[in-house]
């Protein structure tokens, strides 16, 4: 007798639902989507209106969710924006397609180290290729957005129009499994300020807007000198990090000399209490990756 996954899949469903998350059908077996798209789009029904995408179809209703999940065995994608959730993806390397990639669990381990915190204890789901999902609940107000990369090698993050796999569905190579933390952890500030996108501004400004950047840009470098200079024990390298992660857009824009911002920022490092050569090497590393993020500014709204 073939055994039926549809209960498992409902109470799969119905447990993201109580936890607040949105859920929405995915395809048997498989990742992507269960609803209809735009172009096959009858406008009819919850579309009535208009098309209504797997985002904002997501629900945590639980009539709609026994309704969707009794007949088919669906598995279960969490729509992480309306779920006010930020999910950092792990990934490995043999999911990325090559083995020389880097393992996202190692990246992620370091970076977390040379800001000064442990690897976030949290609710997290490991998937069925290795890697591990790290849930975390978005800061009141903010809107983040999905990245890939941006955090460090083989870690991507689904936030709005982003969604994930939740546990108890079920894929060929495997089911994805909660391991451990009932509770999703707030976004740590460190990680938000990685994600948290850089301000808007023109991308051809005038004279008086480019002098108002560099002005912004040195109250902005006396700021951060500050907040590294008084840093407590046990606190000091992660805002040396913070610091210099927020700086470097200022270097890629232009709007401060690069050998300014480090002699800056090394001065306070030291002032604090941190190593030389922990200063130099902290600031290289963080500078290098926001320089290279922040090419270019972003286009006004």
């Amino acid at each position: 007798m073939t055994h039926d996954p549809r209960p498992a899949l409902l109470r799969a469903a119905l447990d993201a639902a109580e936890r607040g998350w949105h859920v929405f059908p995915l395809r048997p077996h498989g990742k992507p989507p269960a609803l209809h798209g735009e172009k096959s789009c009858t406008l009819t029904g919850e579309c009535a209106a208009g098309h209504r995408k797997w985002e904002q179809r997501a629900t945590t209703d639980p009539d709609r969710i026994r309704a969707a999940w009794s007949r088919t065995p669906f598995n279960v994608g969490i729509a992480t924006g309306p779920s006010g959730l930020v999910v950092v993806d792990l990934d490995t390397p043999e999911h990325k397609g090559s083995s020389d990639a880097p393992d996202g669990a190692a990246t992620f381990g370091a970076l977390c180290e040379r800001a000064g915190h442990a690897v976030p204890d949290t609710y997290r789901v490991r998937t069925t290729s290795g890697g591990t999902h790290l849930y975390f609940t978005a800061p009141p107000g903010v809107r983040l957005a999905n990245t890939a990369g941006t955090v460090a090698a083989s870690v991507d993050t689904r936030a709005w129009g982003g969604y994930v796999v939740a546990a108890g569905s079920i894929l060929p190579a495997g089911r994805y499994d909660a391991l451990c933390a009932p509770e999703a952890a707030v976004l740590p500030s460190w990680l938000q300020s990685i994600l948290q996108p850089a301000p808007k501004a023109s991308e051809a400004p005038s004279v008086a807007v480019a002098g108002q950047s560099r002005r912004y840009a040195e109250v902005a470098l006396a700021t951060e000198a500050r907040n590294v200079a008084t840093a407590q024990h046990g606190g000091r390298e992660a805002a040396l990090f913070r610091a210099a992660r927020a700086l470097g857009r200022f270097v890629a824009w232009g709007d401060l000399p690069r050998h300014v911002v480090e002699q800056a920022l090394q001065e306070a490092g030291e002032t604090a209490g941190l190593a030389v050569s922990e200063c130099r090497s902290t600031l290289r590393s963080a500078l290098n990756w926001s320089i290279t993020h922040n090419s270019r500014r972003r286009d006004a709204a």
